[in-house]
């Protein structure tokens, strides 16, 4: 029975993107279907990210405008899912639009939710679990390419970084039955798709033991997941610097096709700053598994997180941040200011005391040091071989393709009658900071 059509709006981090995934499947099953067009929904959904505060006001913009799709369409649904409908709960139901909220771990409960709204109430769930990964849920695939798939490996993180909202609001971390993660690999790629991506907030902690005892370490998974098939790419994030291991290292580096890049967000190059962020790790050990990574495969891109003006930053710990940049040489980094986040120990403890000015300057500055790492780690890959998978038709010019070399590297070529989900050989012939032109090889 045809129940409604399910328009999803989605932010934030590539977890909301595999949860909004999961979102459809489960309302699937009761008789919704899934519409690209938010005038066409009878229900409309944002999937939130509350790791910002520019992040949740867009949301409260956004809000606004299902107002007025409200308005003009009597009976249409509205619902904020994730992140930020677990941490402002109640607020977002104060203003008469939103019908529902629903936290990361309250998906399931949606269908009677969408009940309790037909039948005039507005319906709320947030409650944290202990267990749920949605294990037994094969995802509607939301993707345009068809060439890329997440898979969620576990949820909910027990770091508590001083600045983070994520423990307080995807709750205690919890792996996944590792084979049901194979079955979904498998089941992706019998349907096409080339590359898929393992999803937590720190993939390197997952752990699973079985009935028997047996227990299942992030490096076993990956090998499990490469061995699906040798045309099937494996990516992974996010790995923290502290538990990164030789294992998956040695994983990585024995098995071709799980792609020669990792995302190990540093977030300060200080000890004083990593110590107050409560990362559990120095800059000498991030230092070492970055030497650790690239003696075993000295081809692997690295990436990072990082975050200018954390409360008493000083010019010395920007200056040892701006270090670090200069000895690692990442790839590409994502680079932000600091915001503070209620709820979190940095906004209980540490008065967030860097001046906004003071911030947006030392936030530049490591974007101009940047720029200029990732011009040079660009430039060094000219004149080099690459196998490329195919994503699609560049943005710039539909007459060329792009797609990602194994180091995560955006390269743009001619099409040559190849198409998306191809593995394509080039040669990288000139670049940007951001960007590998190339030619067939």
């Amino acid at each position: 029975m045809q129940k409604g059509k399910v328009y999803i709006e989605t932010y934030g981090c590539q977890m909301n993107v595999a949860d909004t995934e999961v979102v459809f499947a489960i309302l699937a099953r009761e008789g919704y279907s899934r519409t690209v067009s938010m005038e066409e929904a009878d229900i409309i959904f944002a999937n939130t990210c509350s790791v910002r505060d520019n992040a949740e006001q867009r949301i409260w913009g956004r809000i606004e405008r299902f107002r007025q799709e409200k308005k003009a369409r009597k009976g249409v649904v509205i619902g904020i899912l994730g992140c930020m409908a677990e941490r402002l709960k109640d607020a977002l139901l104060d203003g008469g639009v939103v019908d529902i909220v629903a936290g990361p771990d309250a998906y399931r409960s949606l269908p009677g939710l969408l009940d309790e709204v037909s039948r005039g109430a507005q319906g709320i769930d947030v409650a944290l679990s202990r267990d749920e990964t949605y294990a037994d849920i094969m995802p509607v695939r939301t993707d345009r390419n068809g060439v890329s798939a997440f898979i969620s490996i576990m949820r909910g993180c027990n770091n508590v970084c001083s600045y983070c909202v994520v423990p307080y609001t995807r709750g205690a971390e919890r792996s996944r039955d590792p084979h049901t993660i194979v079955r979904e690999a498998c089941e992706v790629f019998r349907l096409g798709y080339r590359e898929v991506t393992l999803l937590g907030q720190n993939v390197d902690s997952y752990s699973w033991t079985d009935a028997s005892g047996r227990t299942v370490s992030f490096a076993s998974l990956l090998g499990m997941v490469a061995e699906v098939d040798p045309m099937l790419r494996v990516r992974f994030a996010t790995s923290n610097p502290q538990d990164i291991s030789d294992g998956v290292i040695s994983t990585m580096a024995s098995h071709p096709n799980i792609c020669r890049h990792i995302h190990l967000p540093v977030q300060s190059g200080s000890n004083r700053i990593l110590e107050k962020m409560r990362r559990r790790y120095t800059r000498e050990w991030y230092l070492e598994r970055v030497a650790a990574i690239r003696k075993a495969m000295p081809d692997c891109g690295l990436t990072t997180d990082v975050i200018a003006g954390f409360c008493s930053e000083t010019e010395e710990d920007h200056a040892l941040t701006l270090s670090l940049f200069e000895e690692v040489g990442f790839d590409w980094a994502f680079m932000f200011q600091y915001s503070e986040r209620p709820g979190t120990l940095a906004a209980r403890k540490y008065p967030d005391d860097v001046p906004p000015e003071v911030k947006t300057r030392r936030l530049n500055e490591i974007i101009a040091l940047q720029n200029r790492k990732s011009l040079e780690r660009y430039t060094a890959q000219v004149g080099r071989r690459l196998t490329v998978l195919v994503e699609g038709p560049s943005k710039r010019n539909p007459e060329e393709l792009c797609g990602r070399s194994s180091n995560n590297m955006m390269c743009v070529f001619p099409s040559g009658g190849h198409s998306a989900g191809e593995y394509v050989d080039v040669t990288v012939e000139s670049c940007t900071s951001a960007t590998l032109i190339c030619s067939l090889a």
